[in-house]
């Protein structure tokens, strides 16, 4: 079956999580994506447990779709190589700060007089206007420049600050980055044009953040503080029942209405103004979420999800990552699948989580070892036998290990 993105040519310049995940994205839309590791490969190969070294899960998770080679940027063959790639493809994405990209030759003005076409993407901590433009970015640092441990902190009514358990910026930015670059890619086939893209996690995820905590100070002057006092309940959590927790948002008229209504308490609605609009429950939130708390640890998660569905109130049981493997509706739609991947025996996939009805994307390979393309990538660009030979026998290149 086709795919959207078949035809397509990226070259790779990415490591650990955010742009890997842009990437494979991308991959499984069908782009012929290689991904270009220096000789020790990426980090994020060795994180977490793994039964051969660089195979790690986090890698095997975020590098399906793509083939792998190697290539010592530093070197001139190594350079040669990946210009070769570059003239070929559509699109190069890099994570690096744009500083590290002119020191290894690969700035956008010299790329793209090698290929005018060619879309140029920057994925990186912060824009280049910026007296931040040099400084190194990872998830944490980006949570905490967003003030995402601070409105956690806020919402725990003075809890020490936390981060998010999941890196929230990589794969927001992640995610953000597959649309330019789909973007750039409709304008490059109207027109044939190319163009440099910088994506700055820090200002992405600070329209992130603020589209809901700009609050009162969208307006000048201001008319209120920033915080969207909902998200800042102290109550709005899973809430303990009697023998568990259950996760419930109540929210429009017609949900309070049947909440009440569920209770055989439906005068409150009518009488208590606090629930007279959205705008009285915005105000009056956290003794609105109280009251609720209350309520839920007066029977089972299994009455209370029992009475949420049959009053079509937005409900979901609360899952840990154990139970989450075992999700009934995950398994309905086959989300995960068992395959067996060549060196790494079988394991856990994850389906492409949208439905296409005509050109369905779907990974057509899964993650490749260090260096397991090298020789057929560099054979594609016109490198022949002696010259590959020359290049493994000076660390230029290498294969995957097969022992």
């Amino acid at each position: 079956m086709a795919r959207p993105l078949d035809g397509i040519k990226i070259v790779d310049l990415t490591n650990m999580l955010m742009a890997p995940y842009t990437t494979q994205i991308l991959g499984d839309m069908g782009a012929d994506v290689v991904k270009v590791e220096p000789p020790e490969g990426d980090p994020i190969r060795n994180i977490g447990p793994f039964r051969n070294p660089g195979m790690g899960p986090i890698y095997l998770n975020t590098n399906r779709s793509k083939r792998s080679i190697v290539l010592d940027l530093k070197s001139d063959e190594g350079h040669a190589a990946v210009m070769e790639l570059i003239r070929r493809a559509d699109v190069l994405i890099y994570n690096r700060r744009p500083q590290a990209m002119e020191r290894l030759r690969l700035a956008y003005e010299p790329i793209k007089a090698v290929n005018p076409r060619i879309i140029y993407v920057g994925i990186f901590g912060y824009g280049q206007d910026g007296p931040y433009a040099n400084k190194p970015a990872f998830d944490d640092l980006i949570q905490g420049a967003v003030a995402i441990p601070s409105l956690a902190q806020a919402a725990a009514s003075g809890s020490s600050p936390t981060y998010s358990p999941v890196a929230i910026v990589d794969r927001c930015v992640g995610l953000w980055s597959v649309g330019q670059i789909n973007a750039a890619l409709f304008h490059q086939c109207r027109t044939g044009e190319g163009q440099r893209i910088d994506i700055p996690m820090f200002e992405m995820m600070a329209t992130y953040v603020l589209g809901e905590h700009l609050s009162g100070r969208t307006f000048d002057p201001p008319i209120g503080p920033p915080g969207y006092a909902r998200m800042l309940s102290s109550d709005r959590r899973p809430y303990p029942t009697k023998d568990g927790y259950v996760c419930v948002l109540i929210y429009t008229d017609r949900h309070w209405q049947a909440w009440f209504n569920a209770l055989g308490t439906p005068h409150v609605f009518s009488d208590d103004l606090r629930y007279s609009s959205i705008t009285t429950r915005a105000e009056n939130i956290d003794s609105i979420y109280s009251d609720l708390a209350k309520t839920l640890q007066t029977r089972t998660s299994a009455d209370w999800l029992e009475l949420f569905d049959k009053a079509d109130i937005p409900a979901m049981p609360l899952n840990t990552p154990e139970t989450l493997l075992t999700e009934p509706h995950l398994d309905a739609v086959g989300f995960f699948k068992t395959v067996e991947h060549p060196t790494e025996g079988t394991i856990l996939d994850m389906t492409v989580p949208a439905n296409w009805s005509a050109t369905q994307p779907m990974p057509d390979k899964l993650a490749p070892r260090l260096g397991e393309h090298s020789v057929e990538v560099l054979r594609e660009i016109g490198f022949d036998e002696a010259r590959i030979s020359n290049m493994m026998a000076n660390g230029v290149t290498a294969v995957a290990d097969n022992s």
